[in-house]
Order: C-alpha cells, then sequence, then structure tokens
C-alpha cells in the first residue's frame, strides 16, 4: 500500500500489519491516532519510523523468526549457483551451445565461509555450510564466543573475515550502523 491509501484509513484502526514494501513513516503513524501497535510480518523493522512510534507509544514487533530456514536455503542455494556457474551455464544452454569445459566452477568443501551477522539466519546458514564441509567463520559483536563453539563457528574480527573467506554472506539487520558496513574498500581486501 502506498503511504496515501494508509493514512486515509488508517485512523480508526489500533494495529497495523505490514510487509517489508510498505513505509510507516512519521506521517503514517500520526494519522493513525488510535494506534497500539505496529507489526512487520518478515524480518527487521527498517521500513518503520520506530523512533516516531516508540515516542507516540505505539509498539513496534515483527516475525523474526516466520523465514530463517527459507532463507538460510536460498543463501546455501545461491553460493552453490555462484560457485558451480549455474546462471552462466543455463544461459549458454538456452542459447544452444554446449561447452562443459567453461562451467566446471568450483566446489565448496574445505573452503571458507564468512557469514557477517550469527544471528538466527546467519545460525541457520553455518548449520548447512557445515554440512558441505566448509569452514566457517563468522564476525558479529553481539554473539559469544560460547554460542559460535556450539556452531563449530569461529569468530574473527571483519577485516580477518574479509582477507579469509571464499564466500561471503550477510545477516545483519538494516540499521544505522550496519547499512555502510561493507562498501568497495572493504571488499577489496577480499581475496580473490
Amino acid at each position: 500500500l502506498k503511504s496515501e491509501e494508509i493514512i486515509s484509513t488508517i485512523g480508526d484502526y489500533e494495529a497495523l500489519v505490514v510487509r517489508s514494501q510498505t513505509q510507516v513513516s512519521a506521517r503514517v503513524i500520526e494519522a493513525g491516532g488510535k494506534l497500539q501497535v505496529i507489526a512487520r510480518a518478515g524480518v527487521g523493522v527498517d521500513n518503520i519510523d520506530v523512533e516516531e512510534a516508540t515516542r507516540r507509544g505505539i509498539v513496534v514487533v515483527n516475525a523474526p523468526t516466520g523465514n530463517t530456514i527459507s532463507a538460510a536455503e536460498h543463501t546455501i542455494a545461491l553460493m552453490l549457483s555462484l560457485a558451480r556457474n549455474i546462471p552462466q551455464a543455463n544461459a549458454i544452454l538456452r542459447s544452444g551451445v554446449w561447452r562443459r569445459s567453461d562451467f566446471m566452477g568450483t566446489e565448496v568443501r574445505n573452503k571458507t565461509l564468512g557469514i557477517i551477522g550469527l544471528g538466527n539466519i546467519g545460525s541457520e546458514v553455518a548449520r548447512r555450510a557445515r554440512g558441505l564441509e566448509m569452514k566457517l567463520i563468522a564476525y558479529d559483536p553481539f554473539i559469544s564466543v560460547d554460542y559460535a563453539h556450539n556452531l563449530q563457528v569461529e569468530l574473527v574480527s571483519l577485516e580477518q573475515l574479509l582477507r579469509e573467506s571464499d564466500f561471503i554472506t550477510f545477516h545483519l539487520p538494516l540499521t544505522a550502523s550496519t547499512k555502510a558496513l561493507i562498501g568497495a574498500k572493504e571488499l577489496a581486501n577480499h581475496q580473490q
């Protein structure tokens, strides 16, 4: 829904449930005079003005585990797809050509997977990657060494992760401190 649509109808409601594409701005929150709760049907709340909601005493909630397994499986699928050059091979095959030697790719076994963010999704990615016999390292300043150890993951600095990883996966909420965490400068340190 567009903000204008929500603003025109939200005044009589006590709750608002949105998905990721719906922006809940200060204007929307102001129009919801009876709002008591704003819920995000999914992970994260980056599309909701949490500061404004909090200022008005409105509770903001999300469903952080709703798509955890799907997101982790999708991450592994994308990594394997890139490692084995599946998108490129598919495009060439559809054009009627097949050059197997051009698309051998690489095995992920014994490769290092760097996981940035070892929360719900990052932890599930680690569990699946362990089954692929990958070496697992992670950067997450909020996770204990014991938690990482139980996942058979080594906690390292962001710099070390970028230097040592063959593959990198990113699983952090979008916040002011994570928005520009990785850029061209940081990726220049990633091994090729």
